[in-house]
């Protein structure tokens, strides 16, 4: 099985890395700047006391030319509308895509190209970093890859698929109705944002003050309430689980969003608060926390690019 990982980041090379550790037939898809480090260092995955260095098949946007059985999707929102243009070459009649972002404007953005049967749901979860050397960091033990069809059951591709990425180094499972798995992690996703970019810190901070706890509690809900909206109800398990990660005393936890907004970075609020915010409103739900932090992001960034 042809795999192409488009991206070669904290995400995309840790479990492409994996992949091509065990065997696997994978080739990433980079810019010519990744290129030049994986060339030269190989693609390194650092961390929990260990070190790999694998060396990598790469190609460039200009020299796809031909399908591959399975592309997978791992770049940030930003560079989304970049790699679907180059990635026609690599896109055949029985090619499977596998988006790795968060949201869900990705899903309708890759459907209008390839088409909706071609890509799958995935959740994936894992921690991860580029140091600054180009390396990936591995910063926590957790590593899950799931897939599935978009709704039903798994089918022969998918479990085609997953036997294939079933490998050392992160825990794979097929999935029944990706799209609510999905629906599910960015309700997480959106309530870390909210909380710790309006609160301006970790949860172990927002928590040790008054009120701090009742305000995770309220932007979970409020972003829950959305998803029950759209048809997918959030599981009172992993209401809890949130619960816990976002009210841990003392806990250093922070959002991906919160960190690339303090460090002055890109970011994909409008992929992840922007267009959920939207859906809300299309939904019928308010949500005023989750408005109230789009704006100060919205006003943080216009600053930014003043």
């Amino acid at each position: 099985m042809k795999i192409l990982v488009a991206g070669a980041g904290a995400t995309g090379g840790y479990f492409g890395g994996r992949l091509a550790q065990a065997g696997r037939d994978v080739t990433f898809l980079v810019r010519e700047g990744r290129a030049d480090v994986l060339s030269r260092r190989g693609l390194r995955i650092t961390g929990l006391g260990k070190s790999d260095v694998i060396t990598p098949k790469l190609v460039t946007a200009n020299e796809l030319t031909e399908p591959f059985d399975v592309v997978v999707v791992t770049v940030k929102a930003a560079g989304l509308p970049a790699v679907i243009a180059s990635l026609a070459p690599a896109v055949g009649p029985d090619t499977v895509i596998i988006p790795f972002l968060n949201g869900m404007a990705h899903m309708d953005a890759l459907g209008t190209a390839f088409g909706a049967g071609k890509v799958l749901g995935g959740v994936v979860r894992v921690s991860t970093t580029i140091n600054d050397d180009g390396d990936i960091l591995q910063l926590h033990p957790i590593a899950t890859w799931d897939i599935g069809e978009q709704t039903g059951p798994p089918t022969e591709r998918v479990n085609r698929i997953l036997a294939e990425i079933d490998v050392p180094g992160f825990d794979a499972s097929a999935i029944p109705d990706a799209l609510a798995a999905m629906w599910h992690k960015w309700v997480f996703i959106v309530t870390a944002g909210v909380v710790t970019c309006l609160m301006r810190g970790p949860v172990g901070d927002i928590v040790a003050v008054p009120g701090g706890t009742g305000f995770v509690h309220a932007a979970l809900a409020e972003a829950g309430a959305v998803s029950t909206a759209a048809g997918y109800p959030v599981p009172e398990g992993e209401t809890a689980m949130a619960v816990g990660l976002l009210t841990q005393a003392g806990s250093p936890f922070t959002s991906s969003l919160y960190r690339d907004v303090t460090a002055g970075l890109p970011n994909e609020t409008e992929h992840l608060l922007g267009d959920f915010t939207a859906r809300a409103r299309h939904l019928g739900v308010d949500t005023p926390l989750t408005d109230l932090a789009l704006m100060q992001l919205r006003v943080s960034e216009r600053g930014r690019l003043a």
